[in-house]
C-alpha cells in the first residue's frame, strides 16, 4: 500500500463499493437521494452525500441518530493466518452494526477508519472492503467513508449510524422483575470456534465460520422494540457477562435456565475434538480454573462456550410476563427481584467460573 499511496488507496476502496444501495455515489455525491431498504423492509433514512466530501450526509427523518464505535485489532480480535481478508471485513462491520439494532435500530451508515503497515498488499485492502460492504447490505447500510493511516499493525475503527424510526430506544435499564429473559441467533459458536483455531481443528466448518464471520440477527433488534422488550443488549463478550450489565443497569436479578441453553450435538462434537487435542498437548489450558485443576468436560467446555463465549453477537432481551415472542426468540430465564445485589444466576446458583471477557483483566472476566 505504501507504493500506492493514501488518495490511491482511498481511490480503489471507492472503486471496490461503487455505486447502488450497498455502496456509494462516489466523489463528489449523487444527483439527488438514494433511498435504500433497511433490514426489515422498511425505507430507511437517505444517503445524501457519500465518499469524495470532508463528511458523508445522511438524512434523519426520525430526528435522532444512533451512534456508536468499536475496534478491530490485529491479534487481539483477528489473525492473518486465522481469517482473509473479506472474514475481517464481514466482522468488523458486524461487531458496530448489531450495537445499533440492539437499541431498537436499523442501521443506516458506516464510517471505518483503517490503520495498515506499507507493506500490506492492496489487494487485502479491496478483499476488507468487499467484506465491510457486503456484511452492510446484509444489515440494510451503507459504508459511507472514513480515514486511512500508516500503522504497526492492522487497526479498524468502526463507527456505525442508525436511525429509530420513531421508536423509543430500548435500553439496558428497564427490565423488571417478572420480565422474561429470550436470546435471538446462536450462542456459544463464535467461542468454539475460536478453540478450534487454536487447537488446529478445521472441523466442525459451521463452527469456524461463526468465529471468522459472525451472523447477527439485525433485523431482530427492531422486532423486539416493536415487541415490548424493556432492556436489550449484543452477546458481545458472553451472555452472562452482557445480561450482567442489564441486571446491573436494571437493578435486578436475571436468572437463567440451563435447560434451555442446554449445547447441542454441533457443539458436543467440537468440544470432544478440542479436549482430544488437549489430551494430546497440541494446546494449553483455555477453560476456567487454575493450571493445575482437572480439565473440563467436553460438556462443560461446550456449556461454557454457551454462556460465557461471546462474539456470537446474538441479542438478548428482557420482554414483559407474557409476551408473545416470534419462534427465533428463544426463553432463556427470567428477571427477579435485586434485593440490594443485581446479578445473573444459572438456576438459582452463582456461576463459578469466567462470565465472559474483559478486555482491561488478565483475561476473561469474572
Amino acid at each position: 500500500m505504501a507504493a500506492l499511496g493514501e488518495f490511491g488507496l482511498i481511490a480503489e476502496v471507492s472503486a471496490v463499493l461503487g455505486p447502488g444501495p450497498e455502496g456509494l455515489e462516489g466523489p463528489g455525491g449523487s444527483e439527488g437521494p438514494e433511498t435504500r431498504q433497511d433490514a426489515t423492509g422498511r425505507k430507511g433514512p437517505q444517503i445524501l452525500v457519500g465518499i469524495g466530501d470532508d463528511a458523508a450526509v445522511l438524512a434523519a427523518p426520525d430526528g435522532r441518530v444512533v451512534a456508536s464505535t468499536d475496534f478491530l485489532l490485529e491479534g487481539r480480535h483477528f489473525r492473518r493466518d486465522w481469517s482473509s481478508a473479506a472474514d475481517v471485513g464481514v466482522k468488523a462491520a458486524a461487531r458496530s452494526l448489531i450495537d445499533v439494532a440492539a437499541m431498537g435500530a436499523v442501521p443506516t451508515g458506516l464510517l471505518v477508519a483503517l490503520a495498515a503497515p506499507g507493506d500490506l498488499p492492496v489487494s487485502w485492502a479491496r478483499d476488507l472492503t468487499r467484506g465491510l460492504a457486503a456484511e452492510c447490505a446484509r444489515a440494510g447500510a451503507s459504508v459511507i467513508g472514513g480515514d486511512t493511516a500508516r500503522g504497526p499493525s492492522i487497526l479498524l475503527a468502526v463507527t456505525v449510524l442508525g436511525d429509530l424510526a420513531g421508536r423509543a430506544p430500548v435500553r439496558r435499564s428497564g427490565a423488571a422483575p417478572g420480565d422474561l429473559v429470550a436470546a435471538a441467533g446462536p450462542l456459544g459458536r463464535a467461542a468454539a470456534g475460536l478453540a478450534l483455531l487454536a487447537a488446529g481443528l478445521d472441523e466442525p466448518a459451521s463452527l469456524l465460520a461463526a468465529q471468522r464471520r459472525p451472523q447477527p440477527p439485525y433485523d431482530a433488534g427492531p422486532e423486539a422494540a416493536d415487541l415490548g422488550a424493556t432492556a436489550m443488549i449484543d452477546v458481545s463478550d458472553g451472555l452472562l457477562a452482557d445480561l450482567g450489565h442489564i441486571a446491573a443497569a436494571s437493578g435486578v436479578l436475571i436468572d437463567l435456565s440451563a435447560g434451555r441453553l442446554v449445547p447441542d450435538e454441533v457443539l458436543l462434537t467440537a468440544a470432544r475434538a478440542v479436549a482430544a487435542a488437549r489430551r494430546h498437548g497440541r494446546l494449553g489450558r483455555t477453560g476456567r480454573g487454575s493450571p493445575s485443576a482437572p480439565p473440563d468436560t467436553p460438556a462443560q467446555d461446550a456449556l461454557r462456550w454457551v454462556l460465557a463465549g461471546g462474539e456470537d453477537h446474538a441479542l438478548a432481551a428482557t420482554f414483559p410476563p407474557g409476551t408473545a415472542l416470534p419462534s427465533r426468540w428463544e426463553v432463556i430465564g427470567e428477571v427477579r427481584e435485586g434485593h440490594g445485589t443485581p446479578g445473573v444466576t444459572v438456576d438459582g446458583r452463582a456461576w463459578a467460573g469466567s462470565a465472559g471477557w474483559d478486555h482491561f483483566s488478565a483475561g476473561e472476566a469474572s
